[in-house]
């Protein structure tokens, strides 16, 4: 993957506790300062807590919104694409990256995850949903304790995509 970007995508709640729109603003940071393309659902709380980190570094931020007006992107989208699909952009937000990070995050961001699970790409989890299959635990979402690691696990997940 040498000379290559990585994109990655940061999805999570609209409306978050402080702490995890920390942990996100971290996680932008990080990411940026890994070379890293942050790809989000171009709004509000995890996203633009994200992208503020991701910015404040130089990185790149890519918002997929989902309506058909670009100044209603977070004023950290660098590149905001309008999509006019509502809900269903959160497919070409997960499909846009080679791994996630999933923080906090409500029905929205659990489609996100379904989305990517089923399309192989890996998903890492922050303060996020877990999952279970059958009274089972289903161990698909990998979990990362803190901002760095969450980081450092999506970019080795990450194979020649």
């Amino acid at each position: 993957m040498k000379n290559k970007k990585l994109f990655i995508a940061v999805i999570g709640g609209s409306e978050s506790s402080p702490e995890e729109l920390g942990a996100a603003e971290e996680v932008g940071r990080e990411l940026a300062r890994q070379g890293a393309v942050l790809v989000c659902g171009g709004l509000g709380g995890i996203m633009e807590a994200a992208c503020r980190g991701a910015s404040a570094e130089g990185g790149v931020t890519i918002g997929i919104l989902p309506g058909d007006i670009r100044r209603a992107a977070n004023p950290y989208v660098q590149i905001p694409i309008v999509t006019g699909l509502g809900q269903a952009r959160n497919i070409i937000v997960v499909k846009s990256a080679q791994a996630v990070i999933a923080i906090d995050g409500s029905y929205g961001t659990l489609s996100e995850i379904s989305h990517a699970l089923q399309s192989g790409i890996p998903v890492i989890g922050l303060d996020t949903w877990a999952l279970s299959r059958k009274g089972q635990a289903d161990t698909a979402i990998i979990p990362a304790q803190d901002p760095a690691e969450a980081v450092r696990k999506a970019i080795s997940s990450i194979t020649d995509q």
